[in-house]
């Protein structure tokens, strides 16, 4: 076991605070890490503060943090993809059954029994629950590591970060429901999610429509890639576009009128949801029925996707737009991310731990 500096909580109201834990020494397949930085994700802060007791709830301390990039310091004398000085980085999950139908297909994420997430997870191998990335150190089984090509890393290792969630969370129903060059793609928010899906879509080479409820943020979704913006609150530019999306990506995760975002598919066009509410959202099934749309959803991706998209990202030099803070603004972080204040992910600097 080693010892590793962290940021916890210790209840759904204390604030995240220095914590010190003990990881476990690299067995035969895992690789240990020196954390670089972590990405900082909506989730964190619904499981810092037990906002998903009814499906989730937290075991504290709660460690938080999966979107994970860094240096390999320990391999295990089984390792073959990594080794001592590569940038390997973890994201949402760390391990899973390995057997079951979806963990084969490299579904691990749907796994049957249940994937391992990276904190507030039951621990196969130490017991107890996963600690998270807000740590300077890690120790992870390879077949759950991604390599992080070096073009990445050595431009932007911080701005990798958070393809690790929020990345892989809208490049995985893009790429599965084939979005791609003469369909018409509307993102719906432009947040940490938002600006991923317009660059991931805009590159797969679709028309992309930036959808959001707030008029000054148009000039940034065309920058990021978006070929028009539609202010949803705006009941003439919303019936001037109804029935003409090909493929919506829904990136919100506050309340929202599901039936007026569906109302612009065409026949047969699908919404597929990668927000989470933190309650159930209504929806009115005449908007479904005519014209035979599709409502669906999707979470992360698997092994072999995350690392096909961080591939993609360095073949095209994709990165995610961030804000660099130092760990003890963490707390400072989560109040602006309430208020949508940041361009668009947070990301920590692991040397300020």
């Amino acid at each position: 076991m080693y010892t590793v500096k962290a940021y916890s909580a210790k209840s759904p109201a204390s604030p995240l605070a220095p914590y010190t834990l003990q990881r476990r020494d690299p067995l035969p397949h895992d690789i240990q890490m020196e954390v670089l930085y972590c990405g900082v994700c909506h989730s964190d802060l619904h499981q810092v503060r037990n906002e998903w007791a009814d499906w989730n709830p937290t075991e504290y301390d709660c460690v938080p943090g999966h979107e994970i990039v860094g240096k390999v310091t320990k391999v295990g004398d089984k390792v073959s993809k990594f080794k001592v000085g590569d940038y390997a980085a973890v994201g949402c999950m760390v391990d899973s059954c390995k057997s079951c139908v979806n963990c084969k297909d490299g579904f691990e994420q749907y796994c049957a029994e249940g994937a391992t997430f990276t904190y507030n997870s039951p621990d196969k191998v130490s017991g107890g629950h996963t600690y998270g990335g807000y740590s300077n150190g890690l120790t992870v089984t390879e077949s759950f590591a991604l390599r992080v090509a070096p073009s990445l890393a050595e431009k932007n290792l911080a701005a990798v970060a958070p393809l690790l969630c929020a990345g892989i969370t809208t490049y995985s129903p893009l790429r599965h429901w084939k979005v791609g060059p003469g369909q018409k793609v509307g993102i719906i928010g432009l947040g940490g999610l938002g600006h991923m899906g317009v660059k991931f879509a805009a590159a797969f080479g679709a028309h992309v429509v930036m959808i959001t409820t707030s008029p000054g943020k148009g000039a940034d979704a065309e920058r990021l890639g978006a070929k028009e913006v539609l202010v949803s609150k705006d009941p003439e530019q919303m019936k001037k576009h109804a029935g003409t999306f090909d493929f919506l990506l829904d990136t919100v995760a506050a309340e929202h009128d599901l039936s007026a975002y569906l109302s612009l598919l065409k026949r047969d066009g699908t919404m597929t949801m990668v927000g989470i509410p933190d309650k159930p959202l209504p929806i009115h099934t005449v908007t479904l029925a005519f014209p035979r749309r599709q409502l669906a959803g999707s979470v992360i991706g698997g092994i072999p996707e995350t690392q096909e998209m961080l591939d993609f990202c360095a073949e095209k030099g994709i990165f995610s737009d961030i804000e660099l803070i130092p760990i003890d603004k963490i707390n400072e972080a989560y109040e602006r991310l309430l208020k949508s204040d940041v361009k668009y992910r947070f990301v920590i600097d692991m040397k300020t731990v």
